[in-house]
């Protein structure tokens, strides 16, 4: 069984309380360019079936999944400014769009099979 320490919980439940405010963020037309980009790289490379580090690597091999893709997306964080991202938070807040949370949860819970196929081989 997979020991997750409570500061790796507490960054999860954080990241997974970012995702919708980075979307609105991302259509947002005060987002620079390039956090825009670096939004759909670190979405894409998340969701991408390869990785920096390959997982036969012992330890090393989950390396990307549990700190890069979290620091890119801390990373995206700063990147956007305060009062976009605040708001972004506050339109999350109040968004009852059932679609985009269906959609999140799908996607994460392809990320959750991925990780415990891999975890398991």
């Amino acid at each position: 069984m997979l020991n997750i320490t409570p500061g790796l919980k507490r960054l999860t439940k954080h990241l997974k309380l970012e995702v919708l405010p980075l979307y609105y963020a991302y259509r947002d037309p005060r987002v620079p360019w390039y956090a825009k980009l670096l939004i759909v790289i670190e979405v894409g490379y998340a969701l991408s079936p390869f990785d920096l580090i390959t997982d036969f690597i012992p330890v090393l091999g989950y390396l990307d999944d549990l700190v890069i893709v979290p620091l890119g997306i801390a990373m995206v964080i700063k990147m956007i400014p305060n009062q976009v991202m605040e708001e972004a938070r506050q339109k999350a807040s109040k968004s009852k769009n059932w679609f985009a949370a269906a959609v999140i949860n799908a996607i994460c819970i392809i990320l959750v099979v991925v990780v415990l196929l891999k975890v398991t081989r």
